[in-house]
């Protein structure tokens, strides 16, 4: 398959996902449709490089995320980054929830091995799925190996419906207070309706040289500082959490504008190729291996997400979260970044009826929905699988 093929197809199945979406008013989320056509496109035609042909694996993809994370970064305050502290509680608290319904329950159904090995990869991405892989099939137990990988690929397909319709329940909620009862949100920490540094020590770029290459060039600076902080750390803090935070601090002192890769006319190929990448994954899920696997795969998902909606739920609508914010927060462990964003600028996109309507729903629910998706995903999945690599 030559790479323009594979750019065309590629491409075309995130523009039926996007058209599916729009018509249903994001009920089908585009990444759900995506999904399935990249599945399905594995299992017929797909060459397994078919991502790698145009160029938009690694290390474009790493690099993409790097940028859009310290660019998110940008999208929010201090202060605003500050206040979710209810959002990493309950987060944290759902995957308690999670994790000993599948070690208890799902331990009992289909045995203690499957249970923990199943157990990190739900509740994170590829980095918790490979520990728990690489930790069974060290000891010799190939059918969990497997499993554990899978559990990566499956999950999306039950976490990105239930994030849609939690996100579009909310957004209809926050709509009925924005038109009908005066509430405009708290402005006063939304750092994406404000143009300017709250603590300048910059000084302002001049409109002029506010250019692509100048405004993509700030931007790596911003995500290189992030990966060289990380790295003195050893990477015992993430990069991915140092870049989201760099973000934020270069554009609270004004060394970079907010939204530039907006600005830059850029965000669309970055995410592109990270959303690409993420699909990739799927080239591994052939259907005899879904096959082998079904039975504990789907029942481990079912009672993981049944202790997770019962425990955030439970501690979410304690702390001033309605029960559909909280669930959709810690749902993020089953997809990450950029699915996490992806949904909620969908449902604000289908949901308003004017640009201040969609702001202000993204103002309210991204930054819960990027700060979940770091609490669960990028440190505390990792956490779990260098824990309970060692439970095999």
């Amino acid at each position: 398959m030559s790479p323009i093929t594979a750019f065309l197809l590629v491409t075309a199945i995130f523009a039926i996902g996007d058209i599916i979406s729009t018509k249903s008013k994001a009920f089908i989320p585009s990444v759900f449709v995506a999904a399935v056509l990249f599945l399905l496109g594995y299992w017929t035609f797909f060459p397994n490089n078919i991502i790698d042909l145009p160029g938009l694996g690694m290390p474009l993809a790493l690099m993409s995320m790097y940028m859009l994370l310290a660019h998110m970064g940008t999208l929010m305050s201090v202060q605003e980054l500050i206040a979710q502290w209810k959002t990493v509680v309950i987060a944290l608290f759902g995957l308690v929830g999670m994790s000993l319904f599948m070690l208890t329950a799902g331990s009992a159904l289909f045995g203690w091995q499957t249970a923990v090995a199943a157990t990190p990869p739900l509740a994170g991405g590829i980095v918790a799925a490979l520990l728990m892989s690489e930790a069974a099939k060290a000891k010799g137990l190939m059918a969990v190996s497997v499993l554990a990988l899978v559990m990566y690929v499956a999950q999306g397909f039950v976490g990105y419906p239930l994030t849609a319709m939690c996100l579009r329940k909310e957004g209809l909620r926050l709509l009925d207070l924005y038109r009908n009862h005066g509430y405009k949100g708290n402005t006063q920490t939304a750092a994406a309706t404000q143009s300017s540094a709250r603590w300048r020590i910059f000084p302002p770029t001049p409109p002029e040289y506010q250019t692509t290459f100048v405004l993509l060039a700030k931007l790596a600076a911003v995500a290189w500082v992030a990966v060289w902080v990380a790295g003195l750390t050893k990477n015992a803090v993430s990069p991915f959490v140092v870049a989201l935070v760099a973000g934020v601090a270069a554009a609270e002192t004004g060394f970079i504008e907010r939204r530039p890769l907006n600005l830059s006319n850029s965000f669309g190929w970055l995410m592109l190729s990270l959303m690409a990448y993420v699909f990739a994954g799927f080239a591994k899920a052939t259907p005899q291996m879904l096959a082998q696997i079904a039975v504990p795969l789907i029942g481990l998902i079912i009672l993981g997400v049944l202790g997770m909606a019962i425990f955030c739920i439970f501690l979410g609508t304690r702390l001033g979260f309605t029960k559909e914010m909280a669930f959709a927060v810690t749902l993020t462990a089953l997809y990450g970044f950029p699915p996490n964003y992806i949904l909620t600028e969908e449902a604000a996109k289908a949901l308003a009826k004017t640009p201040e309507e969609k702001e202000f729903l993204m103002n309210e629910m991204l930054p819960k929905m990027l700060v979940g998706g770091f609490t669960t995903v990028t440190i505390t999945s990792v956490l779990m699988a260098g824990i309970m690599s060692k439970w095999l």
